[in-house]
């Protein structure tokens, strides 16, 4: 996470006990929505950065409308997004933010829960996650922040059980258990890039196609540097996908 980044990660998060939450065991901290234990530490990443980006309550009225158009010219989003995570350790309410890819590796099943997000527009577009969905592993707030492994969504939009939890960093007071405000998706890891795609390339390629009409001349990662979750259009995601057959630029 860089660039202005949120710094939100994936928590350590203890089963919800509500009866919409499923049970899940929980490891340490963060835990497996449908997969078992461990959960996402996302509050380092995103909750700062999406707290501090605080996009207002109107796009909680908003809701997906603005999410589903928010790409591919009113059309419905693609199926492609960009989710920033912290690779390296920072403490909240003595909690490690952490939550790197070989975390999400090192899982039952490899598969993790993706909580802690406390802006409204990034949580519209958990909501608008589609089973199978791929997503860009993205290390933010770090020395290096990059795309590191591609994930997929195997758990569409639930109540995160973190905004309930007092001890949690993302314990938020004003949501309630029978009308929650944040969500979260399950994701699983598929596979590592063929070669790290650092934050500065793709900067690099962003400033030449906003010149010259390229796949990356909206990319959000630099259009609303802020957001963990992000879109891709299917170009945008194709053409980071093609990097890594090519030399670092």
């Amino acid at each position: 996470m860089v660039v202005l980044e949120d710094k939100s990660c994936f928590l350590p998060v203890r089963l919800a006990s509500a009866s919409y939450r499923e049970a899940m065991p929980r490891p340490r901290k963060r835990q497996t929505g449908t997969a078992g234990p461990d959960r996402k530490k996302l509050s380092g990443k995103r909750t700062k950065t999406e707290n501090s980006e605080s996009t207002s309550v109107k796009l909680e009225n908003s809701s997906l409308e603005m999410t589903t158009t928010f790409k591919n010219g009113g059309k419905n989003l693609s199926n492609y997004w960009l989710m920033k995570s912290e690779p390296e350790s920072r403490l909240e309410k003595g909690i490690d933010m952490k939550f790197s890819i070989e975390d999400l590796k090192a899982q039952p099943k490899q598969t993790a829960c993706w909580d802690g997000v406390r802006n409204y527009q990034a949580r519209n577009f958990l909501r608008a996650m589609k089973l199978e969905d791929e997503a860009f592993f993205y290390h933010s707030n770090c020395k290096q922040p990059g795309i590191v492994g591609l994930m997929k969504i195997v758990k569409e939009a639930y109540p995160d059980h973190t905004q309930f939890e007092k001890s949690n960093p993302h314990y938020d007071p004003s949501s309630k258990e029978d009308d929650p405000k944040w969500s979260m998706v399950d994701v699983q890891f598929v596979r590592m890039m063929k070669r790290f795609i650092p934050l500065e390339e793709l900067k690099t390629y962003h400033q030449a196609h906003k010149a010259t009409g390229g796949p990356l001349k909206s990319m959000t990662l630099f259009t609303r540097q802020r957001l963990s979750v992000q879109p891709l259009t299917q170009e945008e995601f194709d053409f980071i996908l093609s990097l890594e057959e090519t030399e670092p630029s």
